[in-house]
């Protein structure tokens, strides 16, 4: 059993790395924030802990169902909203939080210290370019529904390309006197919001989710 020196650290080091992976996501507010990271680290590093003495024959059949228990956790903050899945970073921020405090328990400061440093790179550098990303090709899903006239459907596949955008088309379908179409539209972001613009301001669409 280590000295309670040795746990003592090794638990502040749990809430200092959990703490700055959580205020992280807190501060974008996520569904796990600064709370959630700290427990879930606190969580690993004692299932690990007393896994090593609670029993003598294979220390690392409690520590390894953490593994488990985290893949639940990490499915409860994934949700789709519209056309988008969201919750997948956090989820993988759960992850890897669960293993940081897993290596804490283990002593293996060095490299928990240089995980934590890659996360928090990963969670604050690559949001930009992830966001320059996002800009240069985004990808959307429209439905139209207009009043039905022999190729409608053209003139609406047409106006994208104008518009620099590529797509691939989902549905088309009709109802009554109506003609309904969806799109998954790709490219630039400006190109997108001039489309989204048009598309706003002609008499001939009645519904238009974008």
């Amino acid at each position: 059993m280590p000295s309670i020196e040795v746990l003592l650290f090794r638990l502040m080091l749990v809430i200092i790395v959990s703490g700055l992976i959580g205020a992280e996501r807190e501060y974008r507010n996520k569904s796990a924030g600064f709370r959630t990271m700290i427990l879930i680290c606190l969580g690993s590093f004692l299932f690990t802990t007393f896994s090593y003495y609670i029993t003598d024959n294979s220390p690392d059949r409690i520590a390894s169902n953490i593994v488990t228990g985290i893949g639940f956790l990490g499915a409860g903050v994934i949700f789709q909203s519209e056309n988008r899945i969201n919750g997948l970073t956090t989820a993988a921020t759960i992850w890897s939080v669960a293993a940081l405090g897993m290596g804490i328990a283990a002593g293996q400061y060095i490299l928990v210290l240089f995980s934590t440093a890659v996360v928090l790179a990963a969670l604050l550098l690559l949001t930009k370019l992830e966001k320059w990303i996002d800009y240069k090709n985004q990808s959307r899903t429209y439905r139209i529904v207009s009043s039905y006239k022999k190729n409608e459907i053209n003139k609406y596949e047409q106006l994208i390309k104008e518009n620099k955008l590529h797509y691939k088309i989902l549905k088309k379908s009709k109802r009554e006197d109506d003609i309904i179409g969806t799109w998954i539209v790709n490219g630039k972001k400006i190109n997108h919001q001039i489309f989204v613009e048009k598309l706003l301001n002609d008499p001939s669409v009645k519904e238009f989710d974008f």
